[in-house]
């Protein structure tokens, strides 16, 4: 915890630098297409250090989070040309049937998976890449991305912004439970994510 805590600390300092928020677009532009670390905590640190900029820091992780989205959707589809291949072949059980399967329930329920994705937990590049294999209508998941991942951000930016002092000292006196709290919804995210798909 004592490494957290540091990090924590570290994370802190960005916000009283020029390179907080680029730094904050970069890594939500990434954690939507490849990178493993949710901007949420750079997002709430920026927003705990200058909240009276919580709106600010909650539109730049917003924007760089969807294009991020986008470069998934991109990949979803530029990737699934290369490896269908493989994984028909050489994966288990997985079929051009089964495929289609996934393929229609996701294109079912297209707006929801991804909206909910984009607010929880759940990672959400696996859904950005999916969307991107499943060729769900483009449309529809850049408007499930952006009201997703909006109401996520200016959530966490809200409430920072109203209980901001209240919710620094709350989160310094309780960092080490908070801490295990985000890993475990973190995990769960995952496990949800490997039993849907």
């Amino acid at each position: 915890m004592r490494m957290l805590r540091r990090l924590y600390d570290w994370v802190l300092h960005w916000a009283e630098t020029p390179y907080g928020a680029p730094a904050l677009f970069l890594l939500a532009f990434a954690e939507s297409s490849f990178f493993p670390i949710p901007p949420d905590v750079l997002l709430l640190a920026l927003c705990i250090a200058v909240p009276a900029r919580s709106f600010k820091f909650a539109l730049i992780a917003s924007i760089g989070s969807v294009l991020g989205g986008v470069v998934g959707y991109g990949i979803g589809i530029g990737l699934w040309e290369v490896l269908s291949i493989y994984f028909y072949r050489y994966v288990p059980g997985f079929t051009e049937q089964t495929f289609s399967h996934v393929q229609h329930l996701f294109a079912t329920y297209d707006f929801w998976t991804v909206f909910t994705a984009g607010f929880t937990p759940i990672p959400y590049k696996v859904i950005t890449i999916g969307a991107g294999v499943f060729e769900i209508n483009f449309f529809i998941f850049l408007l499930a991305s952006v009201i997703g991942r909006s109401l996520r951000f200016f959530l966490v930016a809200g409430l920072i912004y109203k209980y901001g002092p209240t919710m620094r000292d709350f989160i310094e006196k309780y960092f080490n439970v908070l801490t295990l709290v985000f890993m475990v919804l973190l995990i769960g995210g995952f496990i949800v994510v490997k039993y849907i798909f």
